[in-house]
């Protein structure tokens, strides 16, 4: 319930005046039944901009951190991501990836919208960066399409480290669902998986005109990192 009071009442409008959104090809997704949405991801706002625009409800598997951030800032964040029905997945350790995956199937299976981020975290320049499987591999074992989608300008609106977003237009891209049934049964490939996540995430890159790198964000976001601290001393002595 406090999900559609948050997006008609509360978030959505504030989000619609601030942004004022453009939405192009929307009725690409399917108005029944469980899909993937599968987007880029520049910004803080992301999470609530494609839910303000869809018709239809959405889910969001967002990292555990959203929802434990101390102070008054944490706690508003976790309220608004409960509020907005998203699942929070634990991104440490070596079963975080499966409960993700769990969740995630969960939701399909009842016949909902998922929504995915491949990159897998917020790109750090605005540029797309490669793929995570995970995506591929719920699209497989579900057996449902995949609906790639664009961010545009919203990376520019509310860049990393950006609290408060500066007022201007985005545009909100949904491209043609994606048909994996060729690969069912396929879904334990290696070669598959990466195939279906680059075809994925070429979608997007098609629809968001971003530059692309052959590289995980998160690889290049602690490079960028550890080069802003600097080399480190030797110890004296």
């Amino acid at each position: 319930m406090f999900y559609y009071v948050l997006k008609y009442v509360l978030l959505g409008p504030l989000l619609r005046l601030v942004f004022r959104p453009r939405i192009e090809g929307l009725e690409q997704v399917p108005v029944s039944g469980p899909a993937i949405i599968a987007g880029n991801h520049l910004s803080f706002s992301d999470h609530f901009l494609m839910p303000a625009v869809l018709k239809r409800r959405i889910t969001f598997l967002a990292k555990a951190e959203y929802f434990t951030g101390p102070g008054l800032k944490g706690r508003l964040t976790a309220f608004f991501f409960r509020g907005a029905g998203q699942i929070p997945v634990d991104r440490s350790g070596k079963e975080a990836g499966q409960a993700a995956i769990r969740e995630g199937l969960g939701v399909l299976r009842r016949g909902e919208l998922l929504g995915i981020y491949p990159e897998g975290t917020r790109s750090h320049d605005g540029r797309l960066y490669k793929g995570k499987v995970g995506v591929a591999v719920l699209a497989l074992t579900a057996g449902v399409p995949v609906v790639p989608c664009a961010m545009i300008g919203t990376f520019e609106a509310q860049p990393p480290g950006r609290v408060v977003p500066r007022i201007r237009p985005v545009t909100i891209r949904f491209g043609e669902p994606l048909d994996f049934s060729r690969y069912a049964g396929m879904e334990r490939e290696k070669a598959v998986l990466r195939a279906v996540t680059d075809e994925i995430v070429y979608a997007i890159l098609t629809l968001s005109g971003q530059e692309y790198v052959d590289e995980y964000a998160a690889v290049a976001k602690e490079r960028q990192a550890a080069k802003e601290r600097g080399p480190r001393r030797a110890p004296l002595g």
